[in-house]
């Protein structure tokens, strides 16, 4: 059993009782390839990221979490949204916790390390944009993913 479940607008999601606001980081390399990870929680496929810590910056958490998760070191260079969608639940069954979604979406440079997996991931690759429609992820994943690909002018919110 997954130790992660991810609901969106599923009346049987558990009702949440935390908030924790998080980070994700979509790192691009020189050959425009997407830093990605096999979560190793559920199994799905997401970009690095995680909760900010009490006394580190988004920023600063961006770039301690691609660094735990993926082994490399970046550079945070932007923000793509902030997603704080009451119609996505993330239910960890070790412990009961149902968390609404908070995640602000970073962009970010590589500058050292090579991909390797962690308690937190099975597999860490450099994938090419036009693999990423067939790997398996949640909804929300594949939402920010695609709001990077817009590049848009503005940041998204929700």
């Amino acid at each position: 059993m997954p130790k992660r479940i991810d609901y969106y607008d599923d009346p049987t999601a558990p009702p949440a009782n935390s908030m924790v606001p998080s980070v994700n980081v979509v790192v691009e390399n020189e050959a425009s390839e997407i830093l990605m990870i096999r979560r190793s929680d559920n199994g799905n496929w997401a970009v690095p990221g995680g909760a900010i810590d009490l006394g580190e910056s988004m920023s600063q958490a961006g770039v301690r979490e691609t660094l735990e998760e993926t082994g490399i070191v970046c550079e945070i260079t932007g923000v793509v949204g902030i997603y704080t969608d009451p119609k996505h639940i993330i239910f960890y069954t070790s412990n009961g916790e149902a968390r609404q979604e908070f995640s602000i979406l970073l962009t970010g440079r590589q500058r050292d390390g090579h991909p390797t997996p962690s308690d937190e991931s099975t597999d860490v690759s450099w994938i090419a944009t036009s693999r990423l429609a067939d790997l398996p992820m949640d909804r929300s994943m594949r939402r920010r993913i695609d709001h990077y690909l817009e590049r848009p002018s503005n940041p998204y919110f929700d």
